[in-house]
């Protein structure tokens, strides 16, 4: 019977003085071993520790059905494999939420410059002459057609395009806005 086997036979019977010895003769070179993969002194170390814990813990129960050292070995490599995944997931739930953070404060601000762009329109529509604010609401706020509107109120096509253009002309001049921009803001209306 080799040396290890009995050491492990020993502390799974829970003698403290086996593990000792078997921590003594292994700790250094896993450790070694972790910190190739990993690169840092902190996480290597943890990682042999949290090894060695789990090996006390679970000593009863552990059927080991190859060699100790290779058992030891394969254990920090797929510990160190599953805390690389769980970092990359954590990375990539981070980055998520960075994204949704950055895309959740520039739609917020989009939101509210949006919202007081439509509250200044409104503010000067509402200041149009009260035929012209009329025409002007049927066309963009109803979206009905010029002869729609001029069969509505009775009037002619003719008033009721010169009625809209005369109102755009005001709304452009009070918001010095260039005629674009001022387009893509109309709809905004309610």
């Amino acid at each position: 019977m080799s040396r290890d086997v009995e050491l492990w036979q020993r502390t799974q019977s829970g003698d403290q003085d086996a593990f000792s010895e078997l921590y003594e003769k292994y700790s250094g070179l896993l450790y070694a071993h972790a910190y190739k993969m990993l690169n840092s002194k902190e996480e290597a170390k943890d990682v042999v520790q949290d090894l060695f814990f789990n090996l006390w813990e679970k000593r009863i129960d552990l059927e080991i059905r190859q060699s100790l050292s290779s058992y030891l070995y394969t254990s920090v490599r797929n510990r160190i494999l599953d805390q690389m995944a769980k970092e990359r997931n954590r990375m990539k739930y981070l980055n998520s939420l960075q994204s949704f953070l950055d895309e959740g404060v520039e739609t917020t601000e989009a939101q509210v410059r949006e919202t007081e762009l439509k509250e200044i329109i409104e503010n000067e529509v509402a200041q149009l002459p009260e035929k012209m604010r009329l025409v002007f609401t049927l066309s963009r706020n109803e979206e009905l057609s010029h002869k729609e509107i001029a069969e509505t109120l009775k009037v002619s096509d003719k008033t009721v395009k010169k009625q809209v253009s005369n109102a755009l002309s005001i709304l452009k001049k009070k918001l010095e806005i260039s005629f674009p921009i001022f387009f893509l803001f109309l709809h905004l209306l309610p």
